[in-house]
């Protein structure tokens, strides 16, 4: 014991401090290690949380006694990975995290005494959007959305009315994408959750500023137009061209067919009025007939004077002139016809498909030749004549408006090739597990670096050090091995007298641990002088004859 504390005492309140700091890090660092292996293994709870969404659920945690570890600024959150189903379901019973988008339960503690009319306007427009923004995170593809909702007040003594508007602004997970009937979706939906609201004054962008629907969309607009026209052309285009891939894959095979649509389409708005009569088609509309009769006769008072009269058959002459009588009948008949009309009015808008060229890609075949390699061989001609005529079939093919179909029979590139094949993980291990077993084995190697550089010789150097002090006497002076402990000769000693491990430790300066470095050093010297003794004996020269 007194060996040590002489040893503590020799090495200095400096050095002390030093080895008490080493040591102090050293406890803190297998305190760490052991917290690390031994603490439970955590896994994400949540990711991409908004300010308030993180901090309440820290506060649900804290008071469930569970631990966690707030990373990225709080944007994720690590719990135990045994209870992370368990606090899930346990935050999605408590509505969290909600995506900082606040609906309904703004009015649950609202003072309604308090509350002035403009105000509960404006909560019930931040609930409006709160709600739909909820509603449209629930889209598979779909991460995080806003919404906001313009609802004008209709003014006083005001005959036009401002129609309601709404803007979507989408963020999606991943490289996914929205296809056009779910971005009319969101429209429809954000349309029918707003009075007065329509479909085409909902604005629709996505996380990059890329416009996936219009608003204020005029008809009559030429740019407007324009743009739907490419949109349905497209859209045609692609369905035509899964269309023809869906058929030849269950021929040829899964991801062995590629076509390829151009479709030449007329888009101009058609408007036709046309009135058409047919002659063949006559109908009596109308019959009017008059009918009228009328009869005169006319008398006269003295016959007039005549040869006649005077013959002898002349008197009934007379009396016959001198009574006449008339009789007229007149019919009138008016028949009113109609010819046959027929009113067409033709509004196209719809495009017209004027032409299609469509080029067809087909893989091969591939056969395993006997050296165990995969040969490539060519589909035959009539088998590409089959895969042409179901082309034909699928897209309506119309020679008389040009119609073109290319089917080509080629190989494909092996995407595969030269690519590394994926990491098998041994023994079923996850890739959790994985990096697990790596991390300890990292910690591992650093506890054997630091027990080896380190800890190890601070203990050398203790111990090396301890019987250095034991062969210290009361005054300083180094002792023998004798029992009479009688003062050891320090006279110098002949250079080839220096290569054993006694002489060594006689050399060692017992006042200072500094000696063992200084016996060290002579040694060295020593083999120097014993071969290079002439130069030695040189130097020593000088050294006497100095002043």
């Amino acid at each position: 014991m007194e060996a040590i504390l002489q040893t503590l005492r020799n090495l200095g309140p400096f050095r002390l401090a030093l080895i008490g700091g080493v040591l102090l890090g050293l406890v803190v660092f297998f305190i760490f290690l052991i917290t690390r292996v031994a603490g439970p293994q955590m896994s994400l709870l949540y990711s991409d949380l908004e300010a308030d969404d993180s901090a309440r659920i820290v506060s649900q945690l804290n008071g469930m006694d569970v631990p966690y570890d707030v990373r990225r600024n709080g944007a994720q959150i690590y719990v135990p990975a045994d209870q992370v189903l368990r606090l899930r379901m346990s935050m999605a019973d408590q509505g969290l995290p909600n995506g900082g988008s606040i609906g309904y339960e703004l009015f649950d503690k609202a003072d309604s005494l308090s509350t002035t009319n403009f105000i509960q306007n404006v909560n019930l427009v931040r609930a409006l959007e709160g709600e739909l923004a909820r509603t449209i995170r629930s889209l598979e593809s779909v991460r995080t959305a806003r919404v906001h909702l313009v609802l004008p007040k209709r003014e006083l003594f005001s005959r036009e009315r401002q129609e309601p508007s709404a803007s979507v602004i989408l963020k999606m997970n991943g490289a996914k994408r929205l296809e056009q009937a779910q971005v009319t979706g969101i429209q429809h939906l954000v349309a029918t959750s707003v009075p007065g609201l329509t479909p085409n004054r909902v604005s629709i962008i996505d996380g990059k500023g890329t416009l996936l629907a219009r608003g204020y969309e005029d008809g009559d607009d030429p740019g407007v137009m324009a743009a739907k026209a490419e949109e349905r052309r497209r859209a045609y285009e692609f369905r035509i061209k899964r269309r023809i891939e869906e058929l030849l894959e269950r021929t040829v095979g899964f991801g062995k067919v590629r076509a390829q649509v151009n479709a030449e389409m007329d888009f101009d708005r058609v408007s036709t009025s046309e009135e058409v009569y047919d002659p063949d088609g006559q109908v009596v509309v109308s019959t009017q007939s008059t009918e009228q009769s009328s009869t005169a006769r006319e008398a006269e008072g003295n016959p007039p004077v005549t040869v006649a009269a005077n013959l002898p058959d002349g008197a009934s002459a007379a009396g016959e002139q001198a009574n006449s009588q008339n009789a007229e009948t007149r019919t009138e008949e008016t028949t009113n016809f109609a010819n046959s009309k027929k009113v067409v009015n033709h509004v196209r808008e719809v495009g017209v498909v004027k032409r299609l060229s469509v080029a067809v890609l087909v893989d091969g075949l591939y056969n395993v030749n006997e050296q165990g390699q995969r040969a490539y061989q060519q589909r035959d001609a009539k088998e590409m004549e089959l895969l042409a005529t179901l082309v034909r079939g699928a897209i309506g093919f119309n020679a008389e408006r040009g119609d073109s179909i290319e089917v080509i029979n080629m190989q494909f590139a092996d995407l595969d090739a030269g690519m590394e094949e994926p990491l098998e993980f041994f023994f079923g291990l996850s890739k959790n597990e994985m990096l697990r077993i790596a991390e300890i084995l990292v910690l591992a190697i650093v506890v054997v670096l630091v027990v080896l550089m380190v800890v190890r010789p601070l203990i050398s150097r203790a111990f090396e050090a301890a019987p250095a002090v034991a062969a210290v006497g009361p005054d300083g002076a180094l002792l023998t091995d004798e029992s009479d402990a009688t003062p050891a000769l320090t006279g110098p000693r002949p250079p080839g007298e220096l290569g054993g491990d006694g002489d060594m430790d006689e050399l060692i300066d017992i006042d200072r641990v500094e000696g063992r470095v200084r016996a060290s050093s002579v040694k060295k010297v020593g083999e120097i002088v014993e071969k290079h003794p002439e130069e030695a004996l040189a130097i020593i020269r000088s050294w006497l004859y100095q002043d």
